[in-house]
């Protein structure tokens, strides 16, 4: 088969390192790609917003499978577009990717579907969500309607952070993507990943995993797209694992058929463990990043064979095999990340580092230029690992960053201590 997956971050990489082991594939072709998706996929210039010329490569490469990565292009509809023009396409369709492009959308469907979800309400001006959040009270959290890569959601511990986390949307800080705003109670408990793989019909669940959000040690400091995560968290026991799927994951797919919008490709539950169960915060449309980068290392299976069945609505006979020993990765970000960074910075030792037991190097915002790797983007590097256990495999991680010399890098020192700390019991 010829594959062309889109995107170029660390999921990316991963998928197409995971992509390109498979014996099914003949030629896979990444847009645009990075420095380390080069060594696993031919990378081409192609930008991904231009749909048509996304499809005139498919017509002339005889491409069998788009494998789209990032949300940006399938909350645009690429996956509609191609699918039109008889190429076929991994992931939502413009209106099944919704659950992610509008945090209302996916809030009403959880009540349409009696999903287990946070009170909530929808504003389109500050002064009706002033009001609501002041008879609210705090904590309280705030978010974007649309996409914000990431960035759109505010907890906010008081009044004053909420007042101004609702300005700040209404005010233009998001573009359009804060023209309306979701204001929903706090949920406390323990935050996991949870993922399923649709095809309209059929979700069946991928590994669990746990991301860690904040970009400092100890859950300091502001959310980020994501700065470590590891497969599988001890913390969604075989009985969380069926309340999840019974609850949410299988009501969703439902609903959104339903409707008339099947979802297919991957559904990435946001679920925090409360004291009343599991209950849904956000969801997205993709496989998550980091986290992606943990279940391709865990995945025992062929990843080729369960795209194709969750296009082609075969998923109900279908079964994945994974490795039973757990995942790492460690996200490495350029100084400043969240917030302005410097690019075009050196990184060396990376074949150094690689060389650790267990050890995978996938790069997540880098560039090649004469025989260097220099950095392009806030999150640049995911350094993983597998270990017989979780404290074994970010021993390995870290051992690895140990090896990597970038003065203008940072990465969490505390990734899955939780985890550890449960291991050590």
């Amino acid at each position: 088969m010829n594959i062309l997956l889109l995107g170029s971050g660390g999921r990316e990489h991963a998928l197409a390192w995971k992509i390109a082991a498979s014996p099914l594939v003949t030629k896979l072709w990444c847009a645009p790609g990075n420095a380390g998706i080069a060594r696993e996929a031919e990378c081409v210039a192609l930008d991904v917003a231009d749909h048509a010329a996304v499809i005139e490569f498919c017509k002339r490469n005889a491409v069998d499978l788009v494998v789209v990565g990032p949300e940006t292009p399938l909350a645009a509809g690429i996956v509609d577009d191609l699918a039109a023009a008889g190429i076929k396409a991994f992931g939502p369709g413009k209106q099944a990717a919704r659950l992610e492009g509008s945090k209302g959308f996916t809030k009403d469907l959880c009540s349409e579907c009696n999903i287990p979800t946070g009170a909530y309400r929808r504003f389109d001006n500050a002064g009706n969500a002033l009001a609501y959040v002041k008879a609210q009270g705090a904590p309280i959290v705030v978010k974007a309607d649309g996409l914000a890569a990431g960035k759109g959601v505010v907890v906010a511990q008081t009044l004053a952070e909420a007042e101004a986390a609702i300005a700040m949307m209404f005010e233009g800080g998001f573009g359009a993507a804060g023209a309306e705003v979701v204001i929903e109670e706090f949920l406390s408990g323990r935050e996991i990943s949870f993922f399923a793989l649709c095809d309209g019909d059929t979700a069946i669940p991928l590994a669990t995993a746990q991301d860690h959000k904040r970009v400092f040690d100890h859950d300091q400091g502001p959310n980020t797209g994501g700065m470590g995560a590891y497969s599988p968290t001890p913390f969604v026991t075989p009985e969380i694992h069926d309340q999840i799927m019974a609850r949410i994951i299988l009501p969703t797919v439902a609903g959104m058929k339903r409707r008339g919008t099947p979802f297919k490709g991957v559904l990435y539950a946001g679920v925090m463990l409360t004291a009343q169960g599991p209950k849904l915060f956000e969801y997205n449309v993709r496989f998550g990043d980091p986290e992606c980068q943990v279940l391709m290392l865990r995945m025992m299976s062929d990843i080729v064979p369960a795209l194709l069945a969750a296009c082609d609505g075969q998923l109900k006979n279908f079964d994945l095999r994974w490795y039973p020993e757990p995942a790492l990765t460690v996200v490495m970000a350029a100084k400043g990340y969240p917030g302005d960074y410097a690019k075009g910075t050196r990184i060396d030792g990376l074949d150094d580092a690689a060389k650790v037991e267990g050890v995978e190097i996938f790069h997540a915002g880098t560039a090649a230029k004469d025989g260097a790797i220099l950095a392009n983007g806030g999150r640049v590097l995911n350094v993983c690992a597998m270990g017989k256990t979780v404290t074994e495999a970010r021993d390995r991680a870290y051992q690895a960053i140990d090896r990597i010399n970038w003065p203008d890098g940072f990465c969490r020192r505390d990734i899955a201590w939780q985890a550890v700390e449960a291991e050590r019991g």
